[in-house]
């Protein structure tokens, strides 16, 4: 088990703070203000995925499908291993880095099919510092970047009570929301019913470069599942080289 050190965490709330003076939380690109997102053709998705019982040797996964078919176009699967401990709140920290490698290495193969946006399986605005994993990936890649939790981080005073539950129960279509807002009344995302044939919402933020309604918007458009489509392929692909190569994992 490591023990992170004051020393370290304090070093990352820093680098947290200087990247968060860079974040764009509008749409910057053509197609984000089109109805259809026209001009959109490329959408990305990174995951994570660990060999069972081990913390550092993990399948780094990115995928790039073509928009609006949802089509995988480029997937490429990388084991890594991981040096920098898990400290809830700095999850960044020890993720990025690979998954931020296999972007510069597609834009240095084949820059053609680098993703006009990217989603994150995680939080970005929506964060206890409001920087999660979409904002440090959206930020140091320069790239639109959309985060999207299948679980509720409770953060800021939104919680899982009554009042949330009973804000689920009331969404009865896909496509419906409610805001997350916390106690000092500043929305920092948005829940999305993204499916009719799931009742459990999605939690969608802004990464980088994007508005929080054209994030939500986008992420509708992606969902065949509940989980939008990028990171859903992202996941099944990690997993299985897994079940492949490392079938003890499993």
């Amino acid at each position: 088990m490591w023990a992170p050190e004051e020393e370290m965490v304090k070093e990352w709330e820093s680098e947290q703070e200087c990247m968060k003076q860079r974040l764009v939380l509008q749409d910057t690109e053509a197609w984000q203000k089109e109805p259809d997102f026209r001009g959109l053709e490329r959408v990305g998705g990174v995951d994570l995925s660990f060999i069972k019982g081990d913390d550092h040797n993990a399948c780094a996964q990115l995928v790039i499908l073509n928009y609006p078919e949802l089509q995988v176009v480029y997937d490429v699967s990388e084991m890594v291993f991981l040096t920098s401990p898990y400290v809830s709140g700095f999850l960044a920290f020890r993720e990025v880095p690979p998954l931020l490698q296999l972007l510069h290495t597609l834009q240095r193969e084949q820059p053609e099919l680098m993703p006009q946006v990217m989603f994150v399986d995680g939080n970005g605005l929506f964060h206890y510092r409001e920087f999660g994993l979409a904002c440090h990936l959206g930020v140091l890649s320069d790239l639109p970047c959309v985060g999207v939790a299948k679980n509720l981080l409770q953060v800021q005073g939104v919680a899982k009570n009554d009042e949330h539950m009973s804000q689920i129960s009331a969404m009865s279509k896909a496509g419906d929301t409610f805001p997350l807002v916390t106690d000092s009344g500043k929305i920092l995302g948005q829940a999305l019913r993204s499916s009719d044939r799931s009742t459990k919402p999605v939690y969608v933020s802004v990464g980088h470069r994007i508005s929080l309604d054209t994030a939500v918007r986008l992420t509708h458009s992606c969902c065949r599942y509940r989980v939008p489509e990028p990171t859903r392929q992202a996941d099944l692909r990690s997993r299985e080289y897994l079940r492949r190569y490392f079938p003890s994992s499993s």
